[in-house]
């Protein structure tokens, strides 16, 4: 833990903290390109595959190759047409954020503290979602990404990656992830770190009004 007079260095995890996850539509439509909308066992079996062959994903591997993969554990065969459409329409439905956050992002980047982003994306969005939200990622000191590391949370080579990017010891971090899992890979790997529930939990815990 860092010491008690010295503020940590604050990490914040993307998707499910300041980015949105998918919306209910986002996965319709992307059953729907698939062709399983409507059939509840074949729309498990894609849910399953799709996160399934994820960290590969995560770790830099392209958005073609993800697709094969996701085809070849499904045993069905798409074509190019629709392949192209299920990577725009899932690249699509990362990209929404929580303004809130956003705020809270600036507020705290304006105070002076030092922030960084530690966030498990794949490479083909990463420039969508910086060209759409460039002016407020300008406040992290450091955007640590999966995809440009090659490792993915929870690997614990991915928080000592961030840590440095942020010249400071993993101790001096404090990290907040909606995943319990890489909460706790996040404290094994030395950092404090917190399952984000709210801006209001960040502001209470960074004591901020």
């Amino acid at each position: 833990m860092a010491a008690a007079n010295v503020r940590p260095v604050i990490v914040f995890d993307l998707f499910g903290v300041i980015a949105r996850n998918q919306t209910e539509d986002d996965k319709r439509k992307l059953e729907r390109i698939a062709g399983v909308a409507g059939d509840a066992p074949a729309e498990a079996a894609f849910w399953n595959v799709y996160w399934a062959c994820r960290p590969p994903y995560d770790a830099g591997q392209s958005s073609l190759d993800y697709w094969s993969t996701v085809t070849r554990e499904l045993g069905v065969t798409y074509s190019k047409e629709i392949v192209a459409a299920l990577i725009e329409a899932d690249l699509a439905s990362w990209c929404d954020v929580d303004e809130r956050m956003v705020a809270l992002i600036a507020e705290i980047g304006a105070s002076g503290r030092t922030i960084g982003l530690l966030s498990n994306i794949i490479l083909d969005l990463v420039p969508i979602f910086e060209a759409k939200h460039g002016g407020w990622l300008r406040h992290f000191h450091a955007l640590t990404y999966s995809c440009r590391i090659g490792v993915a949370k929870p690997d614990p080579r991915a928080y000592r990656i961030c840590a440095e990017r942020l010249g400071v010891a993993t101790s001096e971090a404090l990290f907040f992830d909606d995943n319990e899992r890489n909460v706790l890979a996040a404290r094994q790997a030395g950092m404090a770190a917190e399952v984000f529930t709210s801006p209001e939990q960040v502001r209470e815990r960074l004591g901020l009004p």
